[in-house]
């Protein structure tokens, strides 16, 4: 695990290589462990090492044998093993026993179509130097993993392309303003968090998960033209995804028990120790189960709260004593929470209304010894344990009943089913009231069910047309196509994994746990397992009696009957309490103390408006929190004259 960084287009190799030290420095949480760099005309590659595989020999770049081919690479590749075998078959010669070289071993073998043969989580830069080191590269090809496990960000400035693992780390380059991007504001209002591939600093966007790029050296360098290696909605696997299964529900379970077990071995794979984070669901008590078969005594973690009215700690814990894990808890209390809050913010890469809960876990693992965890996410989004799942049929009915009644007459009885009962401007109402409003606001029913402001409050003004020139509007409106051909269970599906969980559940993970150098690896995201349950038909997995009921059969003798018969519980801080005590006197002081770069464009008044709101019982206590984390993030990174500079093209947002 590392952050890789570069940047292409740039004369003097002094320039690039200052370029780079300076993105290599803001990213040392990311790898304190090694560096290393490579400097050529035109082009300059860095990276961070967080030493995890190989640890000796591990070290980036790592070249082929001829010396023609370099890449650094931040992530891991499950099946290395595999793929070093079948390289050798075909003469290939490695030096190292790290998953890093099989990249380069693979484009020299298959070119662009390399990043089809890895299984993982990666981002990597190849960098191609057929005339021999001192002479110009000829070319860049650049990869991310097909679900955006790991980011990769970009940006074109004056002519030179630079890349990074984190968007401070672009800003660290000093080519690039730190200038708001107003047109991703509406989407972070929406969602809570900006959405992909946009970000919320103009002129740098994300590579999208399983997307490359090749990028001519030699060539005067334009934007960047990307194009897609992977997407389930386009293979012809979907098509399964319609019909019922020929070989039963029983075989389909033991097929994803065994895709399962195949992916915790091959994620546990790794010479320093590694973990769990283990709650009281059945996710994390999935992993634990079978990392404890593979390897007993297998450390796991969990987070608990005192006073709390509900912890996962006491099943957690005795789920641990039942698995003879090694176990550690970590208690975070109210006052705790308050002081570490402002480092918690900081390590934000961009806002995010979640991600600070996965700040603490991180930080509990690594002091636990730990630099590998396991954890849970991707599982929700396959087998149907959000709530998204049943929601986004309820809201789809309403949406499809205010397309024939008029405009007025649904904004006259929304406003009196409001005035009836004001309590129900909170969670499902609000959003079943969006969809009733304006059903065409988003481009799926299943968006009004991760809405954090609704459309009639974000669209202020002209944002609803800025928000819909965006390339992120424009991803949604792709993944909504792209859904269209699944039935509706797999449709949600494909949704939650092409936006809550890419666009807030993986990039919070990936910013908060590698600022404290924790990596952390996913198995319910391993391709072959994520394929193969997109594929069944929506009989298969939904169960109206048992949520995850596909997984539950799967692994069924593996887990507690109390974690199986336990409700759902989101893992979540006890937000709710902890705003209405001491640390919502610093939400409160916060959002006074207003960023001038975003008062343009989110007016402190809305933000005050909504704090307000908060404390009188009539929104949740996300919303609050998701200002003020904007604000912190702003008033650290954006420079206020920028953006007051430029004319705004929005108008703030209204009162709720």
């Amino acid at each position: 695990m590392c952050g890789i960084c570069g940047v292409i287009g740039i004369e003097s190799t002094d320039a690039s290589e200052r370029a780079v030290r300076r993105m290599m420095a803001a990213m040392l949480h990311r790898g304190p462990d090694d560096e290393g760099v490579l400097i050529a005309p035109r082009v300059a590659v860095g990276m961070r090492r967080l030493s995890i595989v190989d640890l000796p020999g591990g070290g980036q770049p790592v070249w082929n044998e001829a010396g023609t081919l370099a890449v650094v690479f931040n992530g891991e590749i499950y099946n290395f093993r595999q793929l070093r075998a079948e390289l050798e078959s075909f003469g290939h010669r490695f030096r190292t026993r790290s998953d890093t070289e099989v990249i380069v071993h693979a484009y020299e073998q298959w070119g662009q179509r390399c990043a089809e043969k890895l299984r993982g989580m990666f981002a990597f830069a190849v960098i191609e130097m057929p005339r021999g080191r001192a002479a110009v590269p000829e070319r860049v090809f650049i990869a991310r993993d097909p679900l955006g496990i790991k980011p990769l960000y970009c940006a074109l400035v004056d002519g030179i392309l630079l890349f990074a693992s984190e968007v401070r780390a672009l800003l660290a380059s000093a080519r690039i303003p730190p200038r708001i991007a107003t047109g991703q504001l509406p989407g972070y209002l929406l969602f809570g968090s900006a959405c992909e591939p946009d970000t919320l600093i103009e002129g740098i966007s994300s590579l999208p998960p399983g997307y490359c790029i090749s990028i001519p050296v030699d060539a005067p360098l334009a934007a960047p033209s990307s194009s897609p290696y992977w997407s389930f909605a386009l293979n012809p696997a979907a098509e399964s995804s319609r019909r019922e299964p020929s070989d039963g529900i029983a075989t389909a379970s033991k097929k994803i028990r065994s895709l399962l077990h195949d992916s915790v071995a091959s994620h546990l794979i790794a010479d320093v120790p590694v973990g769990v984070f283990l709650s009281s669901g059945i996710d994390s008590t999935a992993l634990a189960a079978l990392a404890s078969l593979a390897r007993p005594g297998i450390h796991t973690f969990t987070v608990a709260f005192p006073g709390a009215q509900f912890s996962e700690a006491d099943i957690a814990r005795r789920t641990a004593r039942r698995l003879r894990t090694e176990h550690s808890e970590l208690t975070l209390s109210d006052r705790e929470m308050v002081a570490r809050l402002d480092e918690a913010i900081a390590a934000f890469d961009q806002p995010s209304m979640d991600g600070i809960n996965t700040y603490f876990v991180s930080w509990a693992a690594r002091q636990a010894g730990l630099k590998v965890a396991l954890s849970g996410l991707g599982s929700d989004e396959l087998f149907g344990g959000y709530a998204s799942f049943q929601n986004a049929t309820r809201v789809a009915r309403i949406a499809a009943l205010a397309r024939v009644v008029p405009s007025p007459v649904r904004n006259a009885a929304a406003g009196f089913a409001h005035s009836a009962n004001p309590q129900r401007a909170i969670g499902k109402f609000a959003k079943a009231a969006a969809a009733w409003i304006d059903p065409n606001a988003l481009p799926h029913p299943y968006f009004f069910t991760r809405l954090l402001f609704p459309p009639q409050v974000v669209f202020a003004g002209q944002r609803a047309a800025l928000w819909r020139s965006q390339p992120s509007s424009g991803w949604l409106s792709d993944s909504a196509r792209q859904a269209a051909s699944l039935d509706r269970f797999t449709a949600v599906s494909w949704l939650e994994l092409r936006s809550y969980l890419l666009n807030t559940l993986l990039r919070d993970t990936d910013a908060m746990s590698m600022r404290h150098s924790l990596e952390v690896r996913v198995p319910f995201l391993d391709t072959p397992l994520v394929e193969y349950v997109l594929s069944l038909p929506r009989s298969a997995k939904l169960n109206n009696s048992r949520p995850k009921a596909l997984l539950v059969q799967a692994l069924g003798d593996l887990l507690p009957e109390e974690v199986v018969e336990h409700p759902k519980r989101t893992f979540t801080f006890p937000w709710e309490r902890w705003l209405r005590a001491e640390l919502g006197q610093r939400v409160s002081a916060g959002l006074k103390e207003w960023s001038p770069a975003l008062q343009p464009h989110v007016s402190r008044e809305f933000a005050l408006a909504v704090w307000d709101a908060f404390l009188r019982g009539r929104v949740t206590w996300s919303r609050p929190l998701s200002l003020y984390v904007l604000n912190e993030w702003a008033k650290r990174h954006i420079h206020a004259l920028d953006a007051a500079s430029e004319p705004s093209n929005t108008v703030p947002a209204p009162a709720v």
